[in-house]
Order: structure tokens, then C-alpha cells, then sequence
């Protein structure tokens, strides 16, 4: 009789453990199978290969390629001052006036004292001629004869003097009225009228600076030399473009041809100057101000050309996104040259596919989805986008 009931107990356990397993079994077939992870929206772009010119950006310094300071060279009072601050003036132009009586009188001096020499020696060469009539039938000595040509040479030479004189004079006349130079934009004046100018003063009346053309300086290491002096002018290489930036990546304010390298490398700074001339008429270059100036030192040939913003830093190399058959896989590449807006790389090829935006939910094997340029992310994906 026990042995019936431990048998019972058995077969119930059985039944009930089999009915587990089919109540867990219907409901596990049941149940829907998970969704495949959804595309990952992206912006790409393609791989180029094209000519990419090596641009050096360095920091330079506008330079006038006339600049003057407008002095006196005379004593005087200033009784005119023609141009106003800030005028353009043109090479010729009178600036400035000084009180010239004085020296005008200094003229007429000088011209009314050579006028008197000069009657002496009309009257002595007279002399002179009689003098060697009467030699000839020995009516005067030769000593007399002597006295008169002596006689005639200092009054020639004193003539002399007093026509250096008259002309210095009117050189010193000429600098009673200032003229520009050359070409040039009028700077603030440090004199009015009135004033009692001095040839010794320390200040000049203005500044006359030429604004077009322009120069602009720059330096840079002497390790770059041979590539620079195959760039010069005279070379077998076509005229250099300079740009001219208010800052790395501000306004372009000009453009340029290489001009000139100097002719030595400092020994204070292992740099070496190079200038480069602009045409400025709108003036947006100014003398002595700081710009950027870009400078194509090479070109690369045939370079593999990538969006700047695909590159991404991994552990220990830099990688790309590459887009293959609508899925995405990192791609390990080499920079040879980037700046703002490209790379050029190797391990790529050309019309190669990769993510320029959109990387922060990708993972090797990602299934992606192409946005077009007017199309928003979404916001999960703006909110975790990397830059």
C-alpha cells in the first residue's frame, strides 16, 4: 500500500513538471522576436583626389613702401598748412607753406652783389686787353701787365662765389614751400600755423605714408628656406599668390605676389623675411597693422582629399567612418597635410564613402541612413554629435 502511494506521488510530480515545460514552451514561440537596431542617420561625403596646394600661415606685418616724415629745412614761421588730416595727396602736391621774406630778401642780396663783381670784371677784362696792346710796343711793364690779369681772376672767382650764393639761396627759397614727396595719405598734424619751425626740431609736421601698393613682411624659419627660394621671383616656378587675413581664419583683406626674400637669415632668431606686394585701393591694408599671411610652400599631386571633419582620433591612430553597401566601419588612415576645412590622408580611395557627421552612435557594422544637408538630425543624435 505505500509503495502504490510513493508510486501516485511520482506520477503526479511528472505530469505537473510536464506541464511546466508546455505552459513556458507555448509562451516562448509565442512571443515576437526582437527588432533589428534601426539605421543611424548620417551626413558623408566622398573621397577626392586632386592637385592640394601646402599652405604656410604665419603672422606678418603690413609694411608702406613709402613713408615719410615731413620736416622744415629751414627756419621759419608756418604760415600754411594745405592738406587736412587723413587727405590723399599726389607726388607734387604742396603741403605746406614757411615765411619766406627773409629769404627772399637773402635773393636779392645775393643777386645785387654778384651784379657788382660782375661789372668790376667786365671793367677789368677791358683793362686787361689794353694793358697787352700796350705790352706789344712795351708802353707798360710786364709786371702792370701781370697786376691785371691777376685782377680779372679774383674778380672771376669772387663772381663765382656770389652766384653759389644766389643759388643757395633760392635752394633755401625752394624749401619754404613743402611738396609731397610721392604718393601718400596725410597723417595727424603735429604743427598748426603760426608755430616758429626750427630745421633741428625733434617732430616733423605729419607723416605721409603711401597706401597703394603696400608691402607685407613676414618670417619665418630658415628650415623652409630652399622650398622659399624655389618659389622667388626669377625662378622657373610660376608668380606665388600671398593671401592677407585680418586673422587666422578672419576677413581676407588682399591678395598678393611674393615680392622679395632678404638677403640674410637672422642670427638672433633663425628666421628669414620675405615680403610680398599688394594692391591696396581700398585701403583695407593699413601700415604696420598684424595680419595672417597664407603662403603655398608646395603642391601635392594626385592627394586624397577628406572632409576635415571625418577625420576621428582613436586610441593610438586616427580613423575614418567609411560607408560600405549602407553600413558603416572604421577605416585607419595617415594625415599627410590638413588645415580647416580638408585632410589629405592615405588608406583611402578615391569615391570612397565617409561620415562627416553624425559619428557618436556608430559602432562597426551599423546599419546608416544618409541625411541630406537640409535635413535635421535627430535630437537624440544632435544631443551626443562630436566635433
Amino acid at each position: 500500500m505505500t509503495f502504490r502511494k510513493s508510486l501516485d506521488s511520482v506520477l503526479v510530480i511528472g505530469c505537473a513538471a510536464v506541464a511546466i515545460a508546455f505552459f513556458y514552451g507555448s509562451s516562448s514561440s509565442s512571443a515576437p522576436v526582437a527588432a533589428t537596431a534601426p539605421a543611424v542617420p548620417v551626413r558623408v561625403g566622398t573621397v577626392e583626389q586632386r592637385p592640394v596646394p601646402v599652405l604656410l600661415r604665419a603672422l606678418g606685418n603690413v609694411r608702406s613702401q613709402r613713408s615719410v616724415e615731413i620736416r622744415t629745412q629751414v627756419d621759419g614761421v608756418l604760415v600754411e598748412l594745405s592738406v587736412k588730416e587723413g587727405q590723399l595727396v599726389r607726388r607734387g602736391d604742396l603741403l605746406a607753406r614757411i615765411d619766406d621774406r627773409s629769404i627772399v630778401a637773402a635773393v636779392e642780396q645775393a643777386k645785387a652783389q654778384a651784379a657788382v663783381t660782375e661789372a668790376q670784371l667786365v671793367s677789368a677784362r677791358l683793362d686787361l686787353r689794353r694793358y697787352q696792346s700796350l705790352a706789344k710796343t712795351h708802353a707798360i711793364s710786364t709786371q702792370t701787365l701781370d697786376q691785371q690779369r691777376a685782377l680779372v681772376a679774383q674778380l672771376e672767382a669772387t663772381l663765382r662765389t656770389h652766384q653759389a650764393s644766389v643759388a643757395a639761396s633760392q635752394v633755401q627759397l625752394s624749401h619754404t614751400q613743402i611738396r609731397a614727396p610721392s604718393d601718400g595719405r596725410v597723417g595727424i598734424h603735429n604743427v598748426h600755423e603760426g608755430n616758429f619751425l626750427r630745421a633741428s626740431d625733434a617732430q616733423g609736421l605729419f607723416s605721409l605714408v603711401q597706401l597703394d601698393p603696400i608691402s607685407v613682411e613676414v618670417s619665418l624659419p630658415q628650415g623652409l628656406l630652399p622650398q622659399l627660394q624655389a618659389l622667388q621671383p626669377g625662378s622657373e616656378s610660376d608668380p606665388v599668390t600671398l593671401q592677407a587675413y585680418s586673422r587666422d581664419g578672419g576677413l581676407l583683406l588682399g591678395e598678393g605676389l611674393l615680392g622679395l626674400i632678404d638677403n640674410r637669415v637672422s642670427t638672433q632668431t633663425g628666421t628669414i623675411r620675405i615680403k610680398g606686394d599688394f594692391a591696396n585701393p581700398d585701403g583695407r591694408l593699413w601700415p604696420d597693422q598684424s595680419v595672417t599671411v597664407s603662403l603655398p610652400v608646395q603642391t601635392l599631386p594626385d592627394a586624397l582629399v577628406v572632409p576635415q571633419r571625418a577625420l576621428r582620433q582613436g586610441v593610438n591612430q586616427v580613423l575614418v567612418w567609411r560607408v560600405v553597401d549602407g553600413s558603416a566601419a572604421p577605416q585607419a588612415v595617415q594625415v599627410l597635410h590638413r588645415d580647416n576645412e580638408i585632410a589629405v590622408v592615405s588608406g583611402l580611395a578615391a569615391g570612397d564613402i565617409v561620415v562627416v557627421d553624425g559619428h557618436s552612435r556608430l559602432r562597426p557594422g551599423s546599419v546608416v541612413r544618409t541625411l541630406d544637408d537640409a535635413q535635421e538630425p535627430e535630437p537624440a543624435m544632435a544631443a551626443r554629435r562630436e566635433f
